[in-house]
């Protein structure tokens, strides 16, 4: 926590086009809901989550759990939940989640992102454009140096994210994270402010990126 007793960079609202990034609301609960009940197919092979049904840990009373959590780690400098929305045609629609975690300050200033989205929604560069913008925040008002992700090998559209905005493979954890029944492999990535600015900022390179391909 900073010494005025607010997190460095929080709250923010963050938008590139039609991808918003904003702490999540109370009134998200129904929406957060639907979204993750609808994806359990996609989500769960890639998560670890709390005992019982899928529709009891992603109902809307869950919700307040988990709405209560990200705001302790919030106002304690721990983490930036960020709800991943789409704007379009003047609506704002919940399409998924962001989060910059595990941050610890001082001589080490890092964190871990983890992130997932809506099927529905996937291929359509919104977790790309979420990533870019939450990291280039954490590197510069957020007053981070490091940021790491950590993968499932298995998981190649997630690693594709991170590797087109040019994260380092640096490591490779075994039996790292306890989900879908097991301990799972995980690859570690990371990357720093210093690599961050060599390329303009990781929005910067991915918008290039976009613009190369079309």
């Amino acid at each position: 926590m900073s010494w005025f007793g607010r997190a460095p960079g929080w709250p923010v609202v963050l938008m590139d086009g039609p991808v918003v990034l904003r702490p999540y609301r109370r009134s998200d609960a129904v929406a957060w809901s639907e979204v993750r009940r609808a994806n359990q197919a996609w989500l769960s092979p890639w998560e670890s989550h709390l005992p019982g049904s899928w529709n009891e840990a992603n109902s809307p009373a869950a919700f307040r759990y988990v709405h209560a959590d990200q705001r302790r780690s919030a106002r304690t400098g721990e983490g930036m939940p960020f709800a991943v929305c789409l704007r379009e045609g003047g609506q704002e629609r919940l399409v998924g989640h962001l989060n910059v975690g595990s941050i610890v300050r001082r001589a080490f200033c890092s964190g871990y992102v983890g992130y997932w989205v809506d099927s529905r929604t996937a291929g359509r560069g919104v977790i790309p454009t979420a990533m870019a913008l939450a990291v280039d925040h954490a590197f510069g008002p957020g007053g981070l140096h490091r940021v790491e992700v950590n993968i499932r090998p298995e998981n190649k559209p997630s690693r594709r994210v991170v590797e087109k905005l040019g994260f380092r493979e640096e490591a490779y954890h075994v039996r790292y994270m306890h989900i879908d029944g097991a301990w799972r492999d995980h690859i570690g990535y990371a990357m720093t402010s210093e690599e961050a600015a060599a390329d303009g900022g990781l929005l910067a390179r991915w918008h290039r990126l976009r613009h190369d391909v079309g």
